[in-house]
Parts: C-alpha cells; structure tokens; sequence
C-alpha cells in the first residue's frame, strides 16, 4: 500500500494501540472500497441504534470534504458555468468532490411503508436490493455481529455480487461469516465497541480522501 495511506493507519494504531489487531483488516476494508469507487461503485451503509448514527457519519465524510477542499475540476467546472453563468459560477465555486455513500437509516417514508406493508426486519435488504449493483459494497456495522436485519441486507448484497464489509466487536459472528472482510475491534461491550468504531472509519474515510482527492 502507498505509503502516504499506510500513515493513517501508523497515526490510527499509535493512538489507539488495541486496534493493532484489526490492523490487517482495516487495510483489506480499505482495499476493497477503493476498487469498489475505482470502478464507478458506491458504499452503501447499514446499522441500527448508535451504528445508525455511525452510518450517517461516515456518509457524511465521504459525500463532502473531509480534510481536503476537493474543488471541482476545471472542466467540470466550465460545464457547470455553460449550464448558466450566475449560477453555475457559485456551484463551481462551492461544489466539493463526493465518494457516493447511502445511509440506509435515513429514508422514513420508505422505511415506514415496507415495515408496514412487508416484512420489517428486511428494511435494509429491500433498499440493498433496490440500490445495490456488482461494483458497489455493503458496510454493515453491528456490535454484536448478528443484528438480523444487517445480516439479511448483507445476503441480498452477496447475491448481487457486491463486496461485504463487516464492522463488529471482537466475538465471531455471522456477519463476520457473510462479509469478505470483517474488522473486529476488541471490546464485547456494545458502547465501547462503538468507542472503536469512529476511530477506524475515520481512518478509513481519510485514506479514501487522501486516494481520490489529495
């Protein structure tokens, strides 16, 4: 990996020595998002509770600037004034860069009307189904590892043949089972799992940056 990525991870370890152990993993997440918005694709990013709340954090890392500006390139940027001179000289202006990611937490009228309508715990699939395609990966984050309706996303992922990115505590899991890498931070309580979680997306949203933008 370039060097300049590898020191994100180096600054991550050093200020949170524990997640030395999911070192490897976080570098295989990263991997596999890279190729995945090499290749056109999206995140799409799923978890409930607390880990709703971090599927919305990492959205918004990764839709706006982060730590770089991201300016809009040259030629899209006269294609934005083209379109008309007013208002496309302040979207050229303000526009930033975007790596496409959906929190699927965040879509009620949907939500509610599948709940109501279908079968609840499939909210996640039905959206991974409606949105997913080969390129893009699923992010399912969940403490335990075995939150149904992550794991149920997670398997209409597999089938449409996106990549499958597990974030969990450190006991095995079944979605540690379905994901094609799992990080596993090493805690068992839910709120200090959490307390690892934002460190390593964090990470993982800067070395996304850095790639694409720096």
């Amino acid at each position: 990996m370039d060097e300049k990525l590898m020191k994100h991870i180096e600054l991550l370890v050093e200020r949170y020595p524990s997640l030395e152990s999911a070192k490897d993993s976080i570098i295989e997440a990263y991997s596999l998002m890279e190729d995945s918005y090499s290749r056109g694709g999206k995140l799409l990013i799923c978890g409930n509770g607390g880990s709703a709340a971090d599927a919305e954090h990492i959205a918004g890392e990764l839709m706006k600037g982060f730590k770089l500006p991201r300016k809009v390139d040259k030629a899209f940027a006269d294609k934005l004034t083209a379109a008309d001179p007013e208002l496309g000289a302040v979207l050229a202006e303000n526009l930033q860069g975007a790596l496409p990611a959906i929190a699927l937490d965040g879509h009620p009228a949907l939500t509610t009307a599948y709940m109501n309508d279908c079968e609840p715990l499939l909210c996640f699939a039905q959206q991974v189904n409606g949105y997913g395609s080969e390129n893009d990966v699923l992010l399912g984050i969940s403490t335990s590892g075995n939150s149904k309706n992550v794991l149920y996303a997670a398997t209409v992922a597999k089938a449409k043949g996106m990549r499958v990115i597990g974030l969990t505590g450190a006991k095995d899991s079944r979605l540690a089972a379905l994901s094609d890498v799992c990080i596993k931070v090493p805690q068992t309580e839910t709120y200090m799992i959490q307390e690892l979680h934002l460190p390593v997306y964090h990470c993982l949203c800067l070395m996304l940056e850095d790639h694409f933008f720096g």
